[in-house]
């Protein structure tokens, strides 16, 4: 393998990270500003469809080998749990509390899966996983602290805490079907299946459609298209050729692109403290990529003239 080649194969995986935070940050943008027109489960699956027809035209494209046994069954289980039930759990927790304390509560997600995957998927845990999930998670609470509005409530905290507990399953899930599955073909029968899940939610999202505003629907495809077809597609290529723990560590940059986005394009001007957690979320993400040379070097700065003390 050439330099240049292995430079590409380790670039090509952070460029699609970076492609779906930035586009799940402008989903919660969105979903705030379509949520008085669709509730939770007509909006899961108006987005899970234009998702679904989306991948599928891409899928027509080119003949797919469609997995069989127990890979075909790891993608049904991850695209119903993480693509269907996620996405309504998500949007209804967001009708109990406001958008700090959902943030705060679904980012115990990457913290479980990088316990499971360190577990079950013998990842181990690494030094510098561990301490920049810690630096992330608490830029996490510092953003929640500053955007909290302090309606919260018991039901909200419950759907939020499954939310988080169904994101960390259908990662690993995920990553055990992509040992068989491309990411793509992954990608799309996830969705199939999401959209499948959701169906008893059709009679709503029809009445919905006749009512909503043409921005509204316009919002939703947007939703279908872009943060679930792309952003998906790009996590699962990502997902391929990195660890899930690591991976999954990148999302605590979405609470802070989400509070820029919302500044830049809802004129939501975010407390100070909001940019401290998010430079601290930023700082947490960058420690979890460092390779463990760099971080023993770092460690052994700090460490040494204790020892010459």
């Amino acid at each position: 393998m050439t330099t240049a080649t292995r430079s590409r194969s380790a670039t090509l995986p952070l460029l699609a990270t970076a492609v779906t935070m930035i586009l799940w940050a402008s989903a919660f943008i969105v979903i705030r500003s379509v949520g008085d027109h669709y509730s939770p489960g007509p909006m899961a699956l108006g987005r899970l469809a234009a998702g679904s027809v989306a991948l599928s035209l891409v899928a027509a494209l080119r003949p797919r080998r469609i997995p069989r046994g127990r890979p075909l069954l790891l993608v049904i289980a991850y695209g119903v749990l993480w693509f269907g039930i996620y996405a309504v759990a998500l949007n209804a927790a967001e009708h109990h509390l406001d958008a700090g304390t959902t943030a705060l509560v679904v980012n115990v997600g990457p913290i479980l899966i990088a316990v499971l995957a360190g577990v079950y998927l013998k990842e181990g845990f690494p030094r510098g996983l561990v301490a920049g999930l810690v630096i992330a998670f608490s830029g996490v609470v510092t953003i929640a602290i500053a955007t909290s509005t302090g309606r919260h409530d018991a039901v909200g905290v419950l759907l939020a805490l499954a939310a988080a507990a169904l994101y960390a399953v259908g990662v690993l899930l995920q990553k055990q079907a992509l040992r068989d599955v491309d990411p793509f073909t992954a990608t799309w029968l996830g969705c199939l299946a999401g959209t499948v899940a959701c169906l008893p939610f059709a009679p709503g999202l029809l009445t919905e459609l006749r009512t909503a505003p043409g921005s509204a629907t316009l919002s939703v495809v947007y939703l279908g298209v872009f943060p679930t077809a792309i952003a998906f597609a790009t996590w699962a290529y990502a997902l391929k050729r990195m660890s899930a723990g690591g991976l999954s560590s990148s999302s605590y940059v979405v609470p802070g692109i989400a509070v820029l986005l919302s500044w830049l394009l809802l004129g939501e001007v975010p407390a100070p403290l909001a940019f401290a957690g998010g430079a601290l979320c930023l700082l947490g993400v960058a420690v979890t990529r460092l390779p463990p040379s760099a971080l023993l070097h770092v460690l052994g700065n700090k460490s040494g003239p204790r020892a010459q003390l």
